[in-house]
């Protein structure tokens, strides 16, 4: 009985995921008072996808802390979409939404590979959603935030130069630091940073003087990155860096500039560097060495064909024989049991959000504001296509996580206050919207 159930839910999984995809573009399409009617309809089916799946976890594994931990999350999804609909009456409720459903595909995927690590993730995600709660709040009275350009781009030096000097090496590169038991890992808060001080350096001038100063402290930030060997968030860096550029200043040249320096970087990176030529090679073909460097992609290459379109379903697969899934290959799980069509649901759900970014940019007319946007979603879409494209041999694998889906603490609660910062944004922009319609009444 439990297989035949899991065999029906896999299908029923990815009609939810493909019914909330649909519902999340449609959004854009309307007017404001069926936006709301389209968000109550996006929550639900998220609850139902959350029932369905645990139900079927509960099935197959027979723990009774299944159930429970089913329960907290849920309790927890309301209480957050709860608060923010009390604190923020213009906030945007498609951002919550989609947090809310990333969060429940992650807790999926955890759940059925490591329960304890669920379980810690999400004692990470409730203290993270806790304490970027007030972030809009906080910059709806901070003036002051495109003023102090330097005091980003020194705090985000510090910390990166701190990790090359006695950071934690994993897997090669110098990713962390451990301060009273905690790890952290800096990089993912320094990429916020990093955009606060592009964008307030960018505020104040365009000039070439500017540009250039601008240009040497993002480039003194990807090259101390690439000294600790953390080259997925030196990428994340470069190229935000190369469109907060064109965007301030709309020149093509710079454009150029940029991404030629980038291909010169890369061919650098590849002669200077073992890890990224064994990388490389593993991307190039896996199959040569399957049972050393190319055992990770090749794992995961087969995890994904395996589960083909429609998945094997819930605890039916074998997703612990990748190395490090649950973190910089939880896209290759996700495929093999609930299938290629739910895995390419969640990376829409994904540009739906990044589609949110661009809105907000667009419209924001403080350019401040703006450039701040358009560096927060792409530092969050380069993500999102580094994890999916390494697991998929798109692009060789950079050992970066899955936003909100992925195991790690650092990376979830980047990811929340960069969510956070946006909703700010949507809700500095629909206030002044407001009282610009109050004063022409």
């Amino acid at each position: 009985m439990a297989n035949l159930i899991t065999d029906v839910s896999k299908y029923l999984l990815i009609l939810l995921a493909a019914m909330y995809t649909f519902w999340n573009f449609r959004y854009f399409n309307v007017e404001y008072e069926r936006q709301e009617r389209i968000c109550r309809r996006l929550w639900r089916l998220m609850f139902l996808l959350h029932f369905l799946a645990y139900g079927v976890l509960f099935l197959n594994t027979e723990d009774w802390r299944m159930p429970v931990f089913y329960v907290v999350q849920a309790m927890f999804f309301l209480c957050y979409m709860f608060l923010w609909r009390q604190l923020y009456r213009n906030r945007s409720e498609l951002l919550v939404n989609n947090i809310c459903m990333l969060l429940c595909v992650g807790f999926i995927v955890l759940a059925r590979l490591s329960f304890d690590k669920a379980a810690r993730q999400f004692v990470i995600v409730a203290c993270s959603a806790a304490v970027t709660l007030f972030i809009p709040f906080v910059m709806d009275r901070a003036w002051q935030l495109g003023r102090i350009p330097w005091a980003y781009g020194l705090l985000g030096l510090g910390l990166l130069g701190l990790v090359y000097v006695s950071g934690s090496t994993s897997y090669g590169a110098r990713l962390s630091l451990t301060v009273a038991g905690v790890s952290a890992q800096p990089s993912e808060f320094v990429k916020i940073s990093f955009v606060f001080f592009v964008a307030a350096m960018f505020y104040r001038s365009t000039d070439r003087r500017q540009v250039f100063i601008t240009s040497a402290a993002a480039a003194l930030h990807v090259l101390i990155l690439v000294a600790s060997k953390d080259l997925g968030s030196g990428l994340i860096f470069f190229i935000t860096y190369v469109f907060m550029l064109f965007a301030a200043t709309s020149s093509w040249g710079y454009l150029g500039l940029g991404i030629s320096g980038g291909c010169l970087a890369s061919a650098a990176a590849y002669a200077m560097f073992s890890h990224v030529r064994v990388r490389v090679m593993a991307w190039q073909n896996p199959w040569a060495d399957i049972d050393n460097r190319g055992y990770q992609i090749t794992q995961s290459l087969f995890a994904i064909g395996t589960g083909s379109w429609f998945g094997l379903g819930l605890c039916q697969g074998m997703p612990g024989r990748i190395p490090v899934v649950e973190k910089d290959f939880v896209f290759a799980a996700i495929s093999e049991e609930l299938g290629a069509l739910f895995a390419f649901c969640v990376l829409l759900v994904c540009l739906g959000c990044f589609l949110q970014f661009m809105m907000i940019a667009c419209q924001m007319k403080a350019m401040f504001y703006k450039l701040i946007a358009l560096g927060l979603g792409t530092v969050y879409i380069v993500q999102v296509f580094l994890t999916a494209g390494g697991a998929t041999k798109f692009i060789p694998s950079t050992g970066v996580t899955f936003p909100l889906v992925s195991y790690g603490g650092s990376s979830v609660l980047s990811t929340f206050v960069l969510f956070s910062i946006i909703q700010g944004l949507y809700i500095l922009k629909r206030n002044q919207e407001e009282e610009d319609d109050y004063e022409t009444e």
